[in-house]
């Protein structure tokens, strides 16, 4: 399987045209149209199907298309890493969840940036089962993970700091004139609910066993990976999220507002790398300056 038919296999399929594709690709269709033949091949599966105007991929198709555009992005990581061996510039690749405590992060890659402004980075927001996927499989340098989490296969450092958990919720909601959130308010109402915390297999999960034997019991409605759409759900009035504090921003946005648990429930969190990781002069660079910054907070220097 060669690098240069899966780009034209990836042309086709972000085109959905082999007429287009081609153009784009600047060869003819036919030399299209028998390399991709080839490609179903090599594979003993049919990519696509052809309509009048368009082609659709098939379910093997859409699963190279996935594969694919892994392969090329670390191809081009790969390139630009040798590239710029010898100097500080290039692509780093960070990932994360939702949290305030990414500000942290954003900090050192300003002072980063200004040491070394031929750095780009590219950040992927995502829960932690999409995060791991990317650093798994080589399309992330760095992940940034909210416990809980098992991080026992990555080389990690923690964040000085904590999110707190809560229940965001309408401003006319009951529980609204309350402070604090206990595990017996939950029950009677609609929930929605961090797929991470429902989904944490052996992970010690605080968050489940804050609430108790009593989560058989409660109305989980509805499931989310990032708050921003489930909060438009708690704003149409579907129910109330248990999600981390300062993620919506309940100032601006008046008719909402945020309660934190009680007992007190926090979260730490890690920025994570694949052990054994051999870094681009970049990232191991930017690693060294989340160690100074980020470090120093830690040992309280």
């Amino acid at each position: 399987m060669e690098l240069r038919v899966l780009k034209y296999f990836l042309a086709v399929a972000q085109e959905g045209s082999l007429t287009a594709a081609a153009r784009r690709l600047r060869i003819t269709q036919p030399t299209l149209s028998r390399q991709l033949k080839e490609l179903e091949d090599e594979l003993g599966r049919q990519l696509y199907t052809r309509g009048s105007h368009h082609v659709s991929l098939t379910a093997d198709g859409l699963l190279l298309r996935k594969r694919a555009e892994e392969i090329m992005d670390i191809v081009g990581k790969t390139k630009t890493e040798f590239e710029s061996a010898h100097e500080i510039a290039g692509d780093i690749y960070v990932g994360g969840g939702e949290s305030e405590a990414m500000s942290l992060l954003a900090n050192v890659i300003g002072i980063f940036r200004k040491k070394h402004p031929n750095v780009k980075f590219h950040l992927f927001s995502g829960n932690a089962e999409d995060v791991m996927e990317r650093l798994d499989r080589g399309r992330l340098d760095f992940g940034v993970l909210i416990q809980p989490v098992d991080i026992s296969k990555y080389d990690s450092l923690p964040l000085p700091v904590k999110d707190t958990w809560g229940l965001l919720m309408r401003d006319d909601h009951p529980l609204a004139t309350k402070t604090e959130i206990t595990p017996a308010d939950l029950q009677g109402l609609t929930l929605l609910f961090s797929r991470q915390v429902l989904s944490h297999g052996d992970t010690h999960n605080p968050c489940l066993e804050w609430i108790g034997k009593t989560i058989d019991e409660l109305d989980i409605a509805i499931t989310y990976n990032l708050i921003f759409n489930a909060a438009l759900l708690v704003r149409a009035g579907v129910g109330c999220a248990v999600t981390l504090d300062k993620l919506v921003n309940t100032t601006t946005q008046s008719d909402l507002c945020f309660r934190p648990f009680s007992p007190r429930l926090e979260s730490s969190l890690d920025i994570v790398w694949k052990k054994h990781q051999v870094f681009s002069s970049a990232a191991a660079a930017f690693l060294e300056e989340v160690r100074l910054n980020l470090c120093q907070d830690i040992s309280g220097n």
